[in-house]
């Protein structure tokens, strides 16, 4: 690519594939092989190394695939050019939550930079987290983009920077590692099950690109970005382009327009869907005569823990889904962070947790209630409606409040069902352990809590949605 803006040609739909003596592949078939290699993984390269391994397993070569193999130990075997890139640093295998086919499917991607674990500087914060989403009941798919600054519970590390939980789970040596600290954080803010996970280093990205061709991208406004390893900056005009695989991960990664990092993720989304056209346009291109090469470039550094038979699936089902049914979101300024600095000095985004909320159901459920349906409704029937089981604790000092305001809370519909005794508290404090935002924010808009005695603990097995541990400033009206 000479000059920025060039648009690269397409592949040549005419060309004569390997297996052009072989029986016609069905099209449905041929196009779901090749939307699996996108399901997972910034819908790029994650599944790739998955898929081709089985499909090349079945293909008539006889030269072996060179480079490094990762050992299930996490050690590694020399089998071809030393220069080839590491593997991912190593972590405990994080089981994936099973999936029936039928439900919603859920997959948190992380996309790494190498560069500080390549120097010995140990294990690398996630640069980029996207969750990714798919309803087979009706037929939609989302993409929540989560910035890197949110400042949020790591559990077992307190409160961090999101991007820093894959860095302790993995430097600590935690039960599934990076990824397995990665998903129990994200988790626990959202509320969501995360069913799978995919770890995507950025030379197995650019490399996946260039192998499908570059991506088709219409670019806003033309706009700088530095190409990693190549100490160049070039400008992307606006217009639709066709990126090659270091300008697309450029395109990606760039802060320097009006709105920084929003607009990044924003850009992210847009390649991600990019992708997907690029791979559902030229199927046969990429797997049949594409795939030993992805293979053996992209199985260092892709780390997922999806079997090819939930992608195959997975993939089958995205082919069902138009991409004006697949929703889109970003954690932004100013209805869901505020700028703020940590107490040791960090700048970071302090969650408006209610709104990010509503804007999670917006695109992880389909619920009519949820989401812009919810815009002008009723809060007490929006409350009523998620019927989130409330429990009472009395951290006051003022003997049978906790039955006094269940009482209270039962009059206006709220489903208090236990109360009890807590420690000695000022302020009173709410829990949501299940994922409830009209629930919660309900009840901290009629009983004045503050944001800061907000806290969502997501915990699956928990008893109760929602806890309410009363302090001494609260009486009922």
């Amino acid at each position: 690519m000479n000059e920025p803006g060039y648009t690269q040609p397409s592949p040549s739909r005419g060309r004569r594939s390997r297996r052009a003596n072989a029986a016609p592949t069905p099209a449905w078939l041929l196009r779901g092989v090749a939307l699996a290699f996108a399901i997972a993984g910034l819908l790029t390269a994650v599944l790739a190394f998955r898929l081709v391994k089985d499909l090349t397993s079945a293909w008539s070569f006889t030269s072996d695939l060179p480079g490094i193999a990762v050992q299930a130990s996490g050690s590694q075997t020399d089998s071809g050019d030393a220069s080839q890139p590491q593997p991912l640093p190593p972590s405990a295998e994080l089981a994936a939550k099973p999936w029936d086919g039928a439900s919603r499917v859920t997959m948190l991607v992380m996309g790494l930079d190498l560069r500080d674990w390549e120097a010995g500087q140990g294990a690398p914060r996630t640069d980029t987290m996207i969750l990714l989403t798919i309803d087979p009941a009706s037929k939609t798919a989302g993409m929540l983009s989560i910035p890197r600054d949110l400042w949020v519970n790591v559990p077992g590390a307190g409160y961090n920077k999101i991007n820093s939980a894959y860095q302790i789970g993995e430097g600590s040596q935690l039960p599934g590692g990076g990824p397995g600290l990665a998903v129990a954080t994200v988790e626990e803010f959202l509320g969501i099950e995360i069913n799978y996970y995919a770890v995507v280093d950025f030379n197995a990205f650019v490399t996946f690109i260039d192998l499908i061709g570059g991506i088709e991208v219409d670019v806003p406004e033309t706009i700088k970005v530095d190409i990693i390893d190549k100490e160049k900056t070039i400008k992307i005009r606006a217009g639709r382009q066709t990126l090659p695989g270091a300008y697309a991960l450029a395109y990606a990664r760039a802060r320097n327009s009006e709105n920084g990092d929003f607009d990044r993720a924003l850009r992210q989304q847009q390649v991600i869907l990019g992708i997907r056209q690029r791979i559902l346009d030229y199927p046969t291109e990429i797997v049949f005569e594409k795939g030993p090469e992805i293979w053996n470039t992209i199985i260092t550094g892709v780390k997922t823990n999806i079997a090819f038979g939930e992608a195959f699936q997975l993939a089958l089902l995205g082919m069902q889904i138009d991409v004006s049914n697949i929703k889109r979101g970003v954690i932004a300024p100013p209805e869901m962070v505020t700028f703020g600095t940590s107490p040791d000095g960090l700048q970071i985004l302090k969650p408006i947790t209610q709104n990010i909320r509503v804007l999670r159901d917006e695109i992880f459920s389909a619920d009519a209630l949820i989401g812009p349906g919810a815009v002008g409704a009723d809060p007490a029937e929006l409350m009523k409606a998620e019927q989130a089981i409330v429990a009472i604790f009395n951290g006051s000092s003022a003997s049978g409040l906790a039955g006094d305001t269940q009482t209270y809370l039962l009059s206006l519909g709220v489903n208090v069902t236990e109360v009890g005794n807590a420690d000695l508290t000022t302020y009173t404090t709410i829990i949501d352990y299940t994922g409830n935002p009209y629930t919660v924010q309900f009840l901290v808009d009629l009983m004045g809590i503050q944001n800061t005695r907000i806290f969502n603990r997501f915990d699956p097995n928990s008893q109760v949605d929602i806890e309410i541990v009363l302090g001494s400033d609260w009486l009922i009206p």
